[in-house]
């Protein structure tokens, strides 16, 4: 069942020079997690906002659990939405305790009840023990689930979720994000999911969608994202991505490197773009060999060396981190590509 639908929104904000959504459309289905993906400013967190009712498209419509929440002309409000959020600086209030953060969403419900789904829900998030504790007494990870106890505990029918662990170290942020998606996992609630961090994306979400200035360039799960991106911007946005030159010759696509299968069938003549990733790209040492290592960073797990091809074209090749070759070793380059993507060069 598809629980959250968008169908051709379009919003712009006052004074813009163009819409900060247009023409949006996607879907999200009952019990899964959606990640918006993209840089700053492309409209991310305008989606969970149009989504949650805090801002208003000035066409299409949103539906929630079937009903249409917006269509262009009427809102319902976002307290009828039965929406959670959690904000990217958790927006906690300093002067209450945990539970009464948790409690404040509950004010319909008589104080037993509201008392009962607190417990519950701070058991949920394992922070019972510091049910009694202020804001600033947690650590930032702590805060964080407060903040996702307070938006659980009205029994939303989706949860949105913004940059949530942006304010996170590194070491903290995997950490959380395999407490929330447990969190997700044993509620079994929607979830969208907002980031800039493709591989928080990757790690959280059963479908990405990405957003580049306010359009949609491709909405799939993750491994089609990675593996096969429908647009130039997907395939540099998600990772490494080196783009080989090619044209099509006798059926197949000839490059400086070695020849590919022209699995998208493009007409003979046609000059091509092959997207290649670091995993794609092998070398050897050879004297003398048609490349050169330009750069080498070391990444702790791999090594990633820029090569430089006769064409004056780099690639990149990840190596294991014990594979250790000095800048101007003369190599040759094999591709061993899973996925042959190509773009027609405009």
């Amino acid at each position: 069942m598809t629980l959250i639908e968008l169908s051709r929104v379009s919003l712009a904000y006052p004074n813009a020079v163009e819409p900060a959504l247009h023409d949006l459309s996607l879907d999200v289905a009952e019990g899964a997690t959606l990640s918006v993906l993209g840089p700053s400013g492309c409209g991310k967190t305008t989606v969970l906002r149009a989504i949650a009712g805090f801002e208003h498209p000035y066409s299409g419509e949103i539906r929630i659990a079937g009903r249409v929440v917006c269509n262009g002309k009427q809102c319902v409000p976002p307290e009828e939405r039965g929406v959670g959020m959690v904000f990217q600086d958790y927006a906690l209030f300093p002067h209450l305790t945990v539970a009464r953060n948790v409690a404040f969403g509950l004010r319909r419900l008589e104080p037993q009840a509201a008392a009962r789904m607190v417990a519950t829900t701070l058991d949920l998030v394992g922070l019972t023990d510091l049910k009694d504790r202020y804001p600033h007494e947690l650590s930032g990870g702590q805060q964080q689930r407060v903040a996702i106890a307070r938006a659980l505990a009205p029994k939303p029918v989706v949860l949105l979720l913004d940059e949530p662990f942006s304010n996170l170290d590194p070491d903290m942020r995997g950490q959380m994000r395999e407490e929330v998606q447990e969190i997700l996992r044993r509620t079994g609630i929607t979830a969208v999911l907002v980031t800039h961090d493709h591989d928080e994306a990757f790690a959280m979400a059963d479908r990405i969608a990405v957003l580049n200035r306010g359009r949609l360039e491709q909405i799939d799960n993750p491994e089609s994202i990675y593996h096969t991106p429908a647009t130039p911007f997907v395939a540099n946005f998600v990772g490494q991505a080196d783009f080989l030159s090619g044209r099509v010759e006798n059926g197949k696509i000839h490059t400086e490197v070695g020849v590919f299968e022209n699995v998208t069938g493009h007409p003979a003549g046609t000059a091509v773009d092959i997207m290649i990733r670091p995993d794609d790209v092998h070398f050897t040492p050879a004297s003398p060999g048609t490349a050169q290592i330009a750069g080498r960073q070391f990444r702790g797990s791999e090594n990633l060396y820029t090569v430089l091809l006769p064409s004056g074209q780099y690639l990149h090749s990840s190596e294991a981190s014990t594979t250790m070759y000095p800048i101007g070793t003369s190599v040759e380059i094999k591709i061993v590509a899973t996925h042959i993507v190509t773009f027609v060069k405009r």
